[in-house]
């Protein structure tokens, strides 16, 4: 884990089920949690979220200014710490570009069909979400 001290610095880890994708400082992390996007700071209160489709945004600290796809997962937030446990991260340039927009297709298509079953439906969405976001992350918006 990264080093931690007075400096207000927030010690960040993204993990993923296959690798540790960064271990570093922050002075502010962005986050999408499923409610919504949040931001951690140092001295920020415990919590527990769950991650949403979208872009994590590390500022300042030994990381300095980086972004990171993610999809699905937990963050735990505590005063000094901040770990990412995600289903799928990566940086905006190993995003498949091609199957991000095939990805959307489908979920357009399963949304279309879906008829009155509201599960079909809820999978349709997430799809699409997580399609959308990892277009937008690559296109750098």
């Amino acid at each position: 884990m990264a080093e931690v001290g007075k400096d207000g610095l927030l010690a960040v880890r993204l993990v993923t089920p296959d690798r540790v994708l960064l271990d570093a400082t922050a002075e502010a992390v962005e986050l999408p949690s499923a409610a919504g996007y949040m931001e951690a700071l140092y001295g920020a209160a415990p919590l527990l979220a769950e991650l949403g489709s979208g872009e994590v945004r590390l500022h300042g600290g030994t990381s300095g200014d980086q972004k990171f796809f993610v999809a699905w997962g937990f963050v735990e937030v505590l005063p000094e710490r901040v770990t990412i446990l995600a289903e799928t991260a990566m940086p905006p340039d190993e995003i498949d570009r091609g199957k991000a927009e095939a990805d959307l297709k489908l979920g357009q298509k399963m949304w279309a069909e879906a008829g009155d079953d509201g599960g079909k439906y809820d999978e349709a969405n997430e799809i699409i979400r997580k399609s959308e976001a990892a277009l937008a992350s690559a296109d750098g918006k």
